[in-house]
């Protein structure tokens, strides 16, 4: 999908996240990348093949105390 020289990482490289965002929607909380990976504001993505990919939340996003 990506048309970027060099090109993005792909959708399967650990550093997926690194990838151009085209098409940013604050409002409904969700941005994709030119990798075809949709990254969602809790921290979670969707990869283009559908697998899911939990929010990484850390204490300080879910109000837990130590």
């Amino acid at each position: 999908m990506c048309q970027h020289a060099p090109a993005c990482p792909s959708a399967d490289d650990p550093d997926h996240e690194a990838a151009v965002l085209v098409a940013v929607h604050p409002d409904q909380g969700w941005a994709l990348r030119c990798n075809g990976v949709l990254t969602f504001d809790d921290t979670g993505e969707l990869l283009p093949d559908g697998t899911i990919i939990t929010p990484r939340r850390t204490a300080a996003m879910t109000g837990a105390t130590a």
